[in-house]
């Protein structure tokens, strides 16, 4: 058994390792030109954001693979070297709290800042941000821990009497108790016997519930909408592909209209600039300057389209080849997302809106997987909780094309600005708290007696003040009801073309 916890230890280093790696090998990739060689710090955010979204993640395995180690021990403490997983989660999402709400901050306010300003004017703005966001953020978080910071555990009062050790027993189903009296049965005890036992909730673990209702809102609106537009964004793309290769006349026409509209969107970014300048940075300004950015967010999208429609060079024909693989390619994607798709939505309907659940479903598929290979249950279960922080970034970018108040942040292959980075890395973080809580709820007989369980399943679910969102399934159904209103959006007008937008003109 010794053997085995070394081995985990051992597992999990390489493993956290391999992820630190693969966070640099994107960070290289999807980084613009304009941030090579230099915002080395935010850089370093994103890749440490990242990394420790990802171990979150991961740890979840790791704590079913944990208990594994100990499953033969009469308690957990009897086993050596096995994970300190309640302490290991603990610290965790503590640096996951730092980072969402004051790391990020300050590298966002500090990457963001006026370029004019010299560094020490950006950074001592960038902290004044910071701390007044720590001061709030302290404020509310000590006020509601000393007023709702207390968990109320429903339980039993049970007893029984004694009696001389009898050479035989004499259960029944009808007398199973010593003493004659039926109270020490929790099945036949009376209702009286039902008490609320409170006990106050560690600061950390309060700390972590808390983020995790800030997490389960977003999530539950980004995941919600992202888990059916990601697959059928992918679908119908495939579907709106351009069928053949226009005229050379045709690509100059819808050229000379992009070249208009980039004059028209380089004139207005001018004038939000001299507004900035001049210290006029009011509420208009920030509608304008997200107009701005979703019109050429747009505008890029168009251009990406046309080069694909007219290709150009000695490689042309190739190139028009390598554009219908990418769309076969989105097809196939499409088609497998929609399969975890769905599957993720029936899963939470059958398990967890259903009382008592009609099937164990996912639950018992990674069981399963597990006993034809030790990994493979893992495996399949962390790309079950991956797909959902993929569904809520794919939601925050289509709410942000269609809705004026949430600022655009898209992840591009090789132009990504590290303010969309730190503003995906942070959401990703906020976001790892409700998917590890509910993965943990949807694969809670996968999951069963493990360190995550304890914190996110009793704790957090007996919160006083919080417990009833979780009772009543609030934000399970929330999600399935954004999911299919996404999916009636996009079956009626997702197969439709984008028609091109006319004159842009900032609000006045």
């Amino acid at each position: 058994m010794g053997d085995f916890n070394l081995a985990l230890v051992i597992v999990a280093i390489v493993v956290c390792v391999l992820v630190f790696l693969f966070n640099v090998y994107l960070l290289i990739n999807f980084q613009h030109p304009d941030d090579v060689n230099q915002a080395y710090f935010p850089k370093f955010v994103v890749v440490l954001g990242l990394s420790i979204a990802a171990i979150s993640i991961l740890m979840l395995p790791a704590d079913v693979a944990n208990r594994q180690a100990c499953q033969h021990a009469i308690y957990n403490g009897a086993c050596n070297l096995t994970l300190p997983m309640k302490d290991l989660w603990l610290a965790i999402y503590i640096a996951d709290a730092i980072l969402v709400f004051f790391i990020i901050p300050f590298a966002m306010f500090y990457y963001e800042g006026d370029q004019d300003k010299s560094v020490g004017k950006r950074i001592k703005s960038a902290l004044m941000w910071m701390v007044t966001t720590a001061i709030v953020c302290g404020l509310v978080l000590g006020i509601l821990y000393g007023l709702l910071g207390k968990v109320d555990f429903t339980v039993r009062h049970l007893s029984s009497g004694t009696t001389s050790f009898p050479s035989t027993w004499d259960f029944s189903s009808s007398q199973p108790c010593i003493g004659g009296t039926h109270q020490c049965s929790a099945y036949s005890a009376s209702a009286s016997s039902e008490a609320t036992w409170t006990m106050r909730a560690t600061f950390p673990e309060y700390v972590v519930a808390l983020a995790t209702i800030v997490g389960s809102v977003l999530f539950t609106i980004f995941g919600g909408v992202g888990i059916a537009c990601l697959p059928l964004g992918l679908v119908f793309s495939f579907i709106r592909r351009p069928k053949a290769v226009i005229t050379r006349s045709q690509y100059i026409k819808e050229a000379t209209e992009l070249a208009k509209k980039a004059k028209e969107l380089k004139k207005a970014a001018d004038a939000l600039h001299q507004e900035e300048r001049s210290g006029s940075k009011g509420r208009k300004w920030r509608k304008n300057v997200k107009a701005v950015e979703k019109e050429l967010l747009l505008l890029e999208e168009d251009v990406n389209a046309l080069e694909e429609m007219y290709p150009q060079g000695e490689k042309a024909e190739t190139a028009w080849a390598m554009t219908i693989l990418g769309y076969l390619a989105k097809l196939v994607l499409g088609i497998l997302g929609l399969i975890v798709s769905v599957a993720w939505v029936a899963h939470i309907v059958i398990y967890l809106l259903i009382s008592p659940p009609l099937s164990p479903f996912l639950n018992e598929v990674f069981i399963k997987l597990d006993n034809v290979w030790g990994l493979l249950g893992t495996a399949a279960f962390a790309f079950f909780c991956f797909y959902l922080l993929l569904a809520v970034i794919a939601g925050a970018v289509m709410l942000g094309l269609r809705l004026v108040f949430i600022t655009i942040h898209p992840m591009k292959w090789g132009a990504t600005l590290m303010n969309s980075f730190l503003f995906n890395v942070g959401l990703i973080l906020l976001c790892s708290f409700s998917v590890i809580q509910f993965c943990a709820t949807a694969f809670a007989y996968y999951a069963q007696a493990t360190a995550a369980q304890e914190i996110f399943g009793h704790t957090l679910q007996s919160l006083r003040g919080i417990k009833y969102l979780y009772k009543y399934n609030v934000f399970q159904i929330a999600f399935i009801a954004l999911a299919g209103l996404t999916f009636v959006y996009y079956a009626a007008f997702g197969w439709r073309r984008k028609k091109p937008s006319g004159r842009f003109q900032l609000s006045t």
